[in-house]
Formats: structure tokens, sequence, C-alpha cells
């Protein structure tokens, strides 16, 4: 019997007697009868619902168990575990300049050694033998140096001030000059990788390719054999290697491990070199997607780092996307400690915490917090300018502390309106150290051969730009950032090829042009071909920029000054891109 048809008797029959007159019933006994065979029917009715539900629940498992078989095998398939991706980009550069007259500390020195030892080959007299063997001992006691005392003792010392006072003979003015490369072209290959090894545990991976046309290092682009303008641009060390022109070799910009959802909380540990590098907001202006949790301000850190990271996100509706994170970092590890044959150096660490409180693509709020202990004087670079140079003492720890926002507004006309505004200010921690190599300068102390001593200072910078976005796929831009007299910010790995923009002292305009192509994604839904245009020009105020040796100075007041990077008070930039995302 039909479920359907077993449910209409039974009302049939509950009708029925409820409306058959008193004088007509059945017996009691007949009526027994029918309450026990509707009482079967009841059981039936009952027993044909229990087995509906049972063969419900039963598709229902077969369905869940089939799902995560077809989970399990897309999981096993390479376009799951294994996501290839990655990008190419060809740029133009015009690059002017405008100089301050400086004496070129280095080519002082060379000059006093080639006459020295010329006139005592020419003629080996007394007076010449003493005049070499003092230029001798001078560069000798001056590696020995350490302190700001020590060098004050230096300085002081008869002899000292006389090699010092007769090196004003041999000096090598440089008058003001505007340097100029009308057409330089670079190419950069990046492939990124990205495998999820276990459930919750995945590597990530990029590898990059950077390096100048007709050029086998980055000497054309930093400084094409006359001194280097900045101290970012010297040469390609650790933390910019691939990030700035170097050669065509293909190197590892980041390998690292993360594990996610621990103890089945958002909360995830990330281990190897980080992606520190590229991060927000700078990524508008790139045309890159926004960094996410593992990115870092750019206005601080724009650096190739190895370390690891810690993070949480806890679910608070009124903080949507809410997450904190504890970063550390190594930027140079020093070896074995304790020699006694040598003044051993100190590991140079970086510590840091970022607390983003909101973070949706309408608006996104971050602060962030780093400290850089044991502060090396040069990093550690091969055939420079001024050949190859390592960290020779540890001057001192650095404090940044930042805070900004970016968001987007929709519909602004015809198109959505981004915008960002991100403040920062730097505290240097100088220790009693100086750094021979520098002519006695400390951690934003001093000047070459004018040591000073330690002592804490505070630079402030400011970072802002909007982007249009246009339905035609065309985006405009203008970026405008300035640092004061001792700001010092850790971001080498720019890629602006006369320095690093955010670290300058002084004010930075940039305009842009993006122009996507129309066309369809093949590779992946976020691959993409645009060309960009953009033109900077940097207002120099105070020489340094992007140098935390020694201390800065006003640029209208140099007169002859002896430096060791050239001057420049003025620069512009016009580029080009065409850029493939895959």
């Amino acid at each position: 019997m039909g479920k359907k048809h077993a449910s209409r008797r039974f009302i049939a029959c509950i009708v029925g007697s409820l409306f058959l007159p008193l004088g007509t019933q059945a017996s009691e006994a007949e009526l027994l009868k029918k309450l026990e065979a509707m009482q079967k029917e009841i059981e039936q009715l009952r027993a044909m619902v229990q087995n509906n539900q049972a063969s419900q629940e039963a598709t229902k498992q077969a369905t869940t168990e089939l799902k995560e078989k077809v989970q399990r095998a897309e999981d096993k398939s390479s376009e799951k575990w294994l996501t290839v991706g990655g990008d190419y980009e060809f740029r133009a550069d015009s690059l002017r300049g405008e100089t301050k007259t400086y004496t070129d500390v280095g080519a002082t020195f060379a000059n006093a050694g080639d006459q020295i030892q010329a006139a005592f080959f020419a003629n080996p007299s007394a007076q010449n033998a003493a005049m070499l063997s003092g230029l001798m001992a001078f560069s000798e006691g001056m590696a020995g140096v350490k302190t700001y005392q020590q060098a004050q003792q230096f300085l002081a010392t008869p002899a000292n001030q006389q090699m010092i006072a007769g090196l004003n003979n041999y000096a090598v003015s440089v008058p003001s000059y505007k340097p100029k490369n009308s057409s330089l072209y670079t190419h950069r290959f990046g492939l990124d990788l990205n495998a999820r090894a276990t459930q919750d545990v995945s590597v990530s991976a990029r590898l990059l390719m950077y390096k100048t046309w007709g050029a086998s290092d980055d000497d054309a682009v930093t400084n094409g054999g006359s001194t280097p303008f900045f101290a970012d641009r010297v040469g390609v060390f650790d933390g910019t290697l691939g990030h700035i022109p170097s050669s065509d070799y293909v190197n590892v910009d980041r390998a690292y491990a993360t594990w996610s959802n621990i103890a089945d909380q958002d909360i995830w540990f990330s281990v190897g070199r980080r992606p520190s590098t590229n991060g927000t907001p700078s990524h508008l202006r790139y045309n890159m997607s926004t960094p996410g949790r593992g990115g870092i301000p750019s206005l601080l850190v724009d650096y190739a780092f190895d370390g690891m990271t810690i993070g949480w996100g806890p679910d608070i509706d009124d903080l949507p996307g809410a997450y904190a994170k504890l970063c550390f970092g190594r930027g140079y590890e020093s070896g074995y400690t304790d020699n006694p044959l040598a003044e051993s150096l100190k590991d140079t660490d970086f510590v840091g915490v970022q607390i983003v409180p909101i973070d949706t693509d309408a608006l996104r709020v971050w602060t962030q917090w780093n400290r850089g202990i044991n502060i090396f004087d040069a990093p550690k670079m091969s055939n420079t300018y001024y050949g190859d140079t390592m960290p020779k003492v540890n001057l001192g720890d650095i404090d940044w502390l930042g805070a900004g926002a970016m968001g987007t507004i929709k519909n602004v006309g015809i198109g959505d309106l981004n915008y960002f505004v991100d403040l920062a200010m730097s505290k240097t921690h100088p220790n009693n150290n100086v750094s021979s190599q520098f002519g006695f300068q400390g951690l934003l102390t001093g000047a070459f051969f004018e040591p000073e001593a330690p002592q804490d200072k505070t630079g402030r910078a400011i970072y802002l730009g909007l982007r249009y976005d246009l339905p035609s796929k065309t985006k405009l831009g203008f970026e405008y950032n300035y640092g004061s007299k001792n700001w010092i910010t850790f971001a080498p790995a720019s890629s602006d090829i006369w320095t690093s923009k955010v670290g300058t002292r002084g004010n930075v305009y940039e305009v842009y042009l993006i122009q996507e192509l129309d066309a369809k994604p093949i590779s992946s839904f976020a691959a993409k071909s645009f060309f960009r245009l953009g033109f900077q020009y940097y207002d120099f105020q105070y020489t340094g920029s992007n140098n935390w040796v020694g201390a800065p100075v006003k640029i209208s007041s140099l007169n002859n000054n002896m430096m060791t990077t050239t001057p420049l008070s003025k620069a512009i930039n016009a580029y080009a891109t065409f850029t493939v995302k895959f």
C-alpha cells in the first residue's frame, strides 16, 4: 500500500466515524477491530517514514564520500598541489641629474698614493721614502680605529694632522655637472612556484633574473665608472639580489614554508626567505595584486630577508580581516665569535610587529614597528667601484614606526579611485663605534675625518598616492613622498633606478599611466599584459639618501665637502615598461 493511499484511508475512517449517526454506529467489538486495523496502518506508515529517512541519510553519506573522493583526486592532480606562474618585464629608462661640487675621497687617496709612489720610484730619496711610509702608516692606522674616542686620538696626532693637511695637495675636486643616461634598457624574469606539501603546509618560491642590456653586472646602472650617487646602488648585496640589475644568473628571491590553521585556528607560521619586498602600497604603481598577510609596508622595508613570522587572525565582526604578526629576520650572519686575533662582529637582526585592524577591498589599515639590531657599516659586495666591501663594525640600532591606510572608492565618475596615505618615523641609536672605511663616520653621525659623538636622531616621512582605474583598463596614478633630514629607511630593493625613492631626504613626485591589453587570460585568472609609462622627479634637500653612515648635509650648504658618493641636487627619470604576468 502506498504512503499516500494509506493516509487517505486513515483520514476517511476518522471523518466517517465522526459523522455517523449514533443510532447507526457499529457495535463496540466492531469499533475495536477498526481501531486495531488503524493502529496497524499507523505502524506501517511510521516504518515507511523511518525507512525513507534512512534512505536519505544513506544517499547523503554516499554523496559526501563521493565528493571527498573527487576532492582527494583533485588534490593529487598537479593543477591543485602545484601552481606555476611568473612574469617578464622589459624596461626602458632615460635619466638626468644635477650634482654639486665636492671632493672625491676615493679619487683623492688614489691620487695621493699614485703621485707619492711615482715620486719615490723616480727619486728614492729619504724625503720621498718618508712620505711613502707615512702614507702607508696612516692607512694602517685608520684601519685600526673602531670607536669615537680612538678617532679623536688618531686625528689629534701631529703626524696624522700633517698627513691630512698634505692630502689637500692631492685633493680631487669634482665640479658640478649633469650626468645622464638617455637610453638604459633592462629586463627581468621571475618564476613563481607554489606547492601544497601536506594539509595546511605549503612551500612557495620565486626565482629572479634581472640584468642590463649589454652589461653583465650592475656597473652600467649604478655609476658607469664614476663615483656612485647613492649607497643603495653601489652594488648588489644579499637584500637587493634580483631586485636591482645584476646579471643573467637566476637567483632565489623567495623560498619559504608556511604552516596554516594551527590548532584549528587562524594561526600561521612561516619561515624562509620571506616576501618582504614590493609591499603595500607600492603594489599599486607596479600593477600587482595586494601582497596579503605576507606583505610589509614598503615605506619601512623593501629588502629580501631570511626570517620567520607567526601570525594570528582573530574573528571579530567589527574588525573584518584583522590580523597581527610577529616577524624576525637576519640581515647579516657574522660567523664564529671570540676570535682572539680579531674583533668579532655581531649578527645584524631585525624584529617587527604588524597589526592590521581592518583588511578589506574597500579599506585596509596597518601599523608597523621594526627594530634593526647591530646595524653594520657596509654590506658584503663584490666588484664595486670601491672594490670588495664587507661589514667591519656594528654601529648601533634603529627603530621604525609607521601607520597607514589605503582603500578603493567605487564609481567615482566613470571609474574607481584607489588612495593611500602612509606615515613613518625612524630613530637611530648609535653606539660608540665609527667606521674606519668611511672616515670615522657613525650611525647618522659625523663626516669624513670629522667624527661626531653618538646621539640619537629622529627622521620622518610621508607617502601619499592616488590611482584612478577606468573601464578601458587604463589606470592613471600620482604619488608623492617626503623624507626629513635624518630620515632613514631600509628599502634598497625598490625598483627605482636612481635610488629607492621612499628613502629620499627631500621630495619625490611621480606620475604614471598603466594600460592593460584587452585580452582574455589563458594561463591563469591573474594573467595579464600591460604597458606602464611614468615620470619621476627627485628634489634632494640633504645628502646621504638611503645611507645610514654619516650625518646628512644640506645640499645648498655643500662647499666642496669630502664625500664618498656624488651628491645630487635634482634628478629625473622617464621610464616605460612592458610587463607580462602569467
